[in-house]
């Protein structure tokens, strides 16, 4: 066994048999010189690019910060009802179109029409009551005047007697019968000018449509004017309906919500950059913006609007407690409102809200402020439907006092 071990080895050491040994030292050094050569171009490559990029970077890199920690955000108006009712009809469903002043929903109006008609009865009774009150004062007035002229005669009858009693052509009882006539004559002048000046204060320095006892009816007209109107719920805005979980027949009570409205031209982006990217983040700095849904086909153009007043774990719903326990650092992301320059680009190519997008933003400008300087003067979204539901209210009691008015010259 021993000696057929050997004889193999002896065999494998041998050379091959042909085999040019000089041939076979040539070639290894061969390899190895490519070998070297391979390493040095990689190292020379390696080198080249991190200069590359380090240049890059000191005039391009540098003063711009991304992330792709960003997504659509915007308004979703609530479609809530005011008043309690029951639901008979639905104008729209999720993804439709919806412009400002749209019926969405119907509630069953017959308990809002029975007050509305009541309020109008009060409101024209409640005129006619007034136009009552100026009446009185007039009747008042002549009543006073002809208690003056009573109390002329009545003392002028007893002037004339005193005269005649002192000749002795009366007797001393009729001067004690003129005497009276007169005293009786001046308090019922008094009386007639106290009742005119209390009638008189119930309108002095108002008119029918201004008397308080008009406007308190006025004001529950307009309240049922309101109720009736408020059985149709009417979209605030323009937008999209989304969140639809209102049905036919079902009883809602205010508060409640049906449905959401929401405006995708009005969208903006909440990114969430790490804290160590905000230290040449300003507000009007301009971003590029491209969205998953369309790649970088489509680029956005935005801007810088407003940069957080704390990171998103400060206002969490459970925010972090870094006094006890064991505290590991974690670097922390503040959201940055980015808002969009060209309103045409969400045309043509519209976002949803929550939506993934990627944020560069560029850093060149840096004269702007980090936090606001001022306070907004006008407000960030708005809405006129309900002010026009008023504007009929108010137009329906003008028209009630008009028409009760007739014949009567305190308008």
């Amino acid at each position: 066994m021993s000696s057929q071990t050997d004889t193999e080895t002896a065999a494998s050491a041998s050379p091959v048999p042909g085999a040019n040994p000089e041939q076979s030292a040539g070639v290894g050094q061969t390899k190895r010189k490519s070998r070297s050569l391979l390493l040095r171009i990689l190292a020379v490559v390696i080198v080249l690019a991190a200069i590359a990029w380090g240049a890059w970077y000191f005039f391009e890199g540098r003063w711009y910060e991304d992330t792709d920690d960003a997504y659509v955000n915007g308004n979703v108006v609530q479609i809530t009802p005011q008043i309690a009712g029951t639901v008979v009809s639905i104008g729209a469903d999720d993804g439709d179109l919806a412009h400002a002043g749209d019926v969405l929903v119907k509630l069953d109006p017959s308990d809002a029409d029975v007050a509305l008609a009541e309020a109008k009865a009060n409101l024209a009774n409640t005129v006619r009551q007034v136009r009552g009150l100026y009446t009185r004062v007039n009747g008042a007035q002549a009543d006073v005047a002809a208690r003056q002229t009573a109390v002329a005669k009545a003392r002028a009858d007893y002037q004339r007697r005193v005269a005649l009693a002192k000749s002795g052509a009366i007797s001393a009882e009729e001067l004690a019968h003129a005497s009276d006539a007169m005293t009786s004559a001046e308090s019922a002048l008094i009386a007639a000018q106290q009742q005119y000046q209390t009638s008189k204060v119930l309108v002095d320095d108002t008119v029918v449509a201004s008397h308080p006892d008009v406007q308190a009816a006025a004001a529950k007209l307009r309240a049922a004017f309101l109720t009736d109107a408020r059985t149709q719920l009417v979209s605030p805005v323009d937008g999209y309906v989304a969140k639809r979980s209102v049905q036919v027949g079902q009883r809602v009570m205010p508060g409640t919500p049906l449905m959401a409205v929401v405006p995708l031209h009005d969208v903006w982006i909440d990114a969430n950059f790490k804290e160590t990217q905000l230290t040449d983040m300003r507000i009007g700095q301009p971003v590029s913006i491209v969205s998953d849904v369309y790649g970088s086909a489509v680029k956005y153009k935005g801007k810088v609007e407003s940069l957080g007043v704390g990171t998103g774990s400060a206002f969490s719903l459970l925010p972090a407690q870094n006094a006890t326990g064991n505290w590991i650092k974690i670097v922390q992301r503040v959201p940055v409102r980015v808002v969009f320059s060209d309103p045409q680009q969400l045309q043509a190519h519209p976002l949803r809200i929550g939506m993934s997008v990627t944020v560069d933003v560029n850093l060149h400008q840096r004269g702007g402020a980090m936090l606001a300087q001022h306070a907004p003067t006008e407000p960030a979204f708005s809405t006129a439907v309900y002010q026009q539901q008023l504007a009929h209210a108010d137009a329906a009691i003008a028209q009630i006092i008009h028409a009760n008015m007739a014949g009567n010259n305190n308008k």
